[in-house]
């Protein structure tokens, strides 16, 4: 058995050390879990633009992870860019076949050891495109993520990506109504359809704003965040964090979470300039503390806490983004 718990995490390989696997890997080891980096894709980029992805083979994925999970147990797992639509059905494939495990092990354990054989914690970080709206695989992110959002015990999209994969669940739901519906239904998903920028953010320093149907969560730049959170939890996510980092109207970054029984504001000054990896921080700080044991809550504020430490200390390689201090 590991002294630390380990994360199992399916992440792109960023050449600059701001996003992606090394930020996974520094964000994990600083909670005090240890990471298990599967890559799904080579990129090429910089501290500011992704120029290149490369997915690497499913079956190169898959040879990865299950030789880790033969021999190493995993408390949680934390998925970042898939790199292709293949890698992402793998990725959901091995998660299938990871709970049928615990599944059948927990049926042949007596009842008092059934908590050992809990199923590991999905944490996905829907990454859509780039700060600055580079594309991170060579398919439709939203469709290529459709395998993964059924099997995530938390999904952390921001504004833009909330919006953008609400509306492809929406859209999914009309390609199978009549198509009387279907022409009304698709007049309201462009509505709400997001911009171009689907970057990453969050800045801030902590403070509960708390409170059920808080007016944060209605009216943001990107529509309504309830709206979006509960479309993404009706397709199987269990808890959503939407990140507020893309609301720029606002002095305040409010993150706004909705559980299966309570939601949750936090609200954050928002701090200048632009960071590279933010959002692979947060979900990776999320991913080791739930491994450690931590509730959802207690998970989810430590590490806003965290990633707010980190971007206030960040750090500058090059002009643009600047490194969050890990």
């Amino acid at each position: 058995m590991s002294d630390r718990p380990c994360v199992l995490v399916f992440s792109g390989a960023d050449p600059s050390g701001g996003a992606g696997m090394a930020a996974d890997i520094q964000a994990i080891t600083a909670m005090g879990a240890h990471a298990l980096p599967v890559l799904t894709a080579i990129t090429v980029q910089d501290n500011n633009r992704v120029h290149a992805v490369m997915p690497v083979a499913p079956e190169v994925l898959l040879q990865q992870a299950r030789t880790l999970l033969a021999q190493v147990p995993v408390a949680a797992i934390k998925i970042g860019i898939p790199g292709s639509a293949e890698n992402a059905k793998a990725i959901a494939q091995l998660i299938g076949e990871m709970r049928a495990t615990h599944r059948q092990a927990a049926g042949a354990a007596p009842a008092w050891a059934h908590k050992l054989y809990s199923e590991p914690p999905v944490v996905l970080d829907p990454v859509l495109r780039s700060g600055n709206g580079d594309a991170l695989g060579r398919d439709d992110a939203v469709r290529a993520l459709a395998p993964l959002l059924p099997l995530a015990t938390l999904i952390t999209p921001n504004g833009p990506e909330a919006a953008a994969l609400a509306a492809g669940a929406r859209q999914a739901a009309v390609a199978r109504a009549t198509p009387a519906v279907a022409g009304a239904a698709v007049s309201a998903v462009a509505s709400s359809a997001p911009g171009p920028d689907a970057g990453r953010s969050l800045a801030g320093d902590a403070g509960a704003l708390g409170g059920h149907g808080h007016p944060a969560w209605r009216g943001t730049p990107h529509g309504n965040a309830l709206a979006h959170a509960h479309a993404l939890r009706a397709l199987g996510c269990r808890h959503v964090l939407v990140t507020g980092g893309h609301d720029e109207d606002s002095d305040l970054v409010i993150n706004r979470w909705l559980g299966p029984d309570r939601q949750q504001n936090w609200s954050w000054p928002r701090l200048p300039g632009s960071f590279h990896g933010s959002g692979c921080t947060l979900a990776a700080a999320v991913a080791a503390l739930l491994a450690l044991g931590d509730t959802m809550a207690q998970a989810l504020s430590k590490a806003q806490g965290y990633t707010q430490r980190a971007l206030a200390a960040s750090y500058a390689i090059a002009p643009g983004q600047r490194i969050p201090q890990r």
